[in-house]
């Protein structure tokens, strides 16, 4: 468990009242972390972009050096990192493991390696005859100081996660984490340093919205993930200053059964994607749509494997299947939008309510008898819950499921491969897996973001670094005369005969 005399001494540091860092399993405060204040992040900021040219100038390699590093630091740390994790997020071992350890150790590599392919310069060819025998480049420049700010679900992969591209792209990085889950941020920082990045090119903003919004008036991009409300806020802030952003945000994740679907696969995948890290994964399935052959067997496969879910504080590996509700609000979020669905007619098959005992957690939880008229089909709950819908057929699915204002993920359930990713293609959502859900996160080749109010941009694939930098055009005019002859003064005779090369190279489209 991270205690306070864990907590990096940079961290301690702080003109403002400390906030107090709980432990959501237990309700034991186990860290204070201060509130940073305008002018100090106005401070940090200005260390970083001191601190940025020297990282972008000593190139891929080096910084490659860094990354590598810093991985083998994770691997080599694990167990420190996964307490850290678990103390301030209250989940369990496993998902604190595969979700985060796995996917930062994976990212550090990744990022080392296709960094210098992804922004390498491009070297472009054009058919306009303006530009022939001139060089035609387009080159990837770092902004400068990229400001991330954190969500309280996944602080190392969701939060941390988004400053290993920014880094390796030449950028120096804030991160501003959730003041509910600050720790693995400022233990990250200590990973750094002992990695060998230089001084300030990483530095933690601890604090409140306040300290965050402070971030985004200095910093030449910002990173943001977390509700679409939020995110409205942020971009409506970053905005005043025309400083760019990147949005991941809320999700209403919908998963199709067909009637051809493997019931037993679909019912592992539903019981698991829709109640790992207790539910609180932007990507987690949140709603589910059967077609109605199948619909019985379904439900009383996904009710039996959830009913059987071990809920606690876990500790240690195998100890619990479900962790806690990680923000306080959350917990009463989640126990609403059930309240609300069984006041509309909905039935609940196992779990809807808070548990007994210490700590915030909520039972696992199965409805039945759902529609769109209730809050735990149409608003993001992220919780352990999981509402399931009888439909009459795929056309039924597909409408509810894009009945909705998110469009994060989806996933489409079919032996006919064929029928299920031509359904898949029709689902309005950035990503969409057909038999399986959030592995596509792991391949960090794919990119990964959200369609209408679940975000701009992506993270992951080429997008997910290139944010990051300037694109710059360069045009070298290697041989040339005195003058051109489109220069001044115009003359009638070339006028002419550069409207006579016009229609040579552009009259022959097709006529109708």
């Amino acid at each position: 468990m991270a205690s306070v005399e864990q907590v990096p001494a940079a961290a301690k540091n702080g003109t403002n009242p400390g906030i107090p860092v709980e432990n959501p399993a237990t309700g034991e405060t186990i860290a204070t972390i201060p509130t940073l204040s305008t002018a100090e992040v106005k401070a940090l900021v200005g260390r970083a972009r001191a601190a940025q040219p020297a990282w972008e100038a000593i190139g891929f390699e080096e910084r490659g050096k860094v990354l590598r590093r810093a991985q083998k630091w994770v691997t080599d740390n694990s167990e420190r990192i996964i307490a850290t994790i678990v103390s301030e997020t209250g989940k369990t071992y496993e998902d604190a493991q595969l979700a985060e350890i796995m996917y930062a150790a994976a990212a550090f590599g990744f990022w080392a390696k296709e960094a210098p392919n992804l922004l390498a310069d491009e070297p472009v060819k054009s058919a306009n005859p303006l530009v022939k025998g001139k060089k035609l480049v387009v080159r990837y420049r770092p902004v400068g100081v990229v400001g991330v700010i954190g969500p309280w679900n996944f602080p190392l992969t969701n939060s941390f996660g988004d400053c290993i591209p920014a880094l390796a792209a030449g950028n120096s990085v804030i991160l501003k984490p959730s003041e509910v889950t600050p720790l693995t941020s400022l233990l990250m920082a200590e990973g750094l340093r002992a990695s060998g990045l230089p001084e300030d090119v990483f530095q933690v903003a601890t604090g409140d919205g306040a300290t965050g919004a402070a971030l985004i008036d200095e910093v030449d991009f910002v990173m943001f993930t977390g509700s679409t409300k939020t995110g409205k806020k942020v971009m409506e802030r970053a905005a005043k200053t025309l400083t760019p952003v990147g949005l991941e945000l809320g999700g209403k994740d919908p998963m199709i059964v067909l009637s051809d679907a493997d019931v037993e696969r679909a019912a592992n995948a539903a019981a698991y994607y829709s109640m790992n890290n207790g539910g609180q994964v932007c990507i987690s399935i949140e709603r589910v749509y059967v077609e109605a052959p199948v619909y019985d067997q379904f439900v009383a496969r996904v009710t039996e494997k959830v009913g059987k879910l071990r809920q606690g504080r876990s500790s240690g590996p195998g100890s619990v299947d479900v962790g806690a509700v990680t923000f306080p609000p959350q917990l009463d979020i989640i126990d609403s939008h059930v309240r609300d669905a069984v006041a509309k007619g909905a039935r609940v098959l196992t779990g809807g309510r808070v548990a007994d005992g210490p700590g915030m957690f909520y039972e696992p939880t199965v409805l039945v008898d759902v529609d769109h008229t209730m809050s735990c089909m149409t608003e993001e709950t992220f919780g352990p819950t999981l509402p399931i819908m009888k439909v009459a057929d795929a056309d039924e699915a597909l409408r509810l499921a894009n009945d909705s204002p998110y469009g994060l993920q989806a996933s489409v359930w079919s032996k006919d491969l064929r029928r299920g990713e031509a359904l898949a293609r029709r689902v309005e959502a950035g990503t969409v897996c057909v038999n399986d859900a959030q592995v596509n996160y792991t391949a960090l080749e794919l990119p990964m973001g959200g369609w209408k109010t679940s975000g701009l941009g992506t993270r992951h694939g080429a997008g997910g670094i290139r944010k990051y930098t300037q694109q710059q055009t360069l045009l070298v005019t290697r041989f040339a005369g005195k003058r051109d002859p489109h220069m001044f003064p115009y003359k009638k005779r070339t006028t002419q005969l550069l409207g006579k090369l016009t229609r040579l190279l552009y009259g022959r489209g097709k006529r109708d």
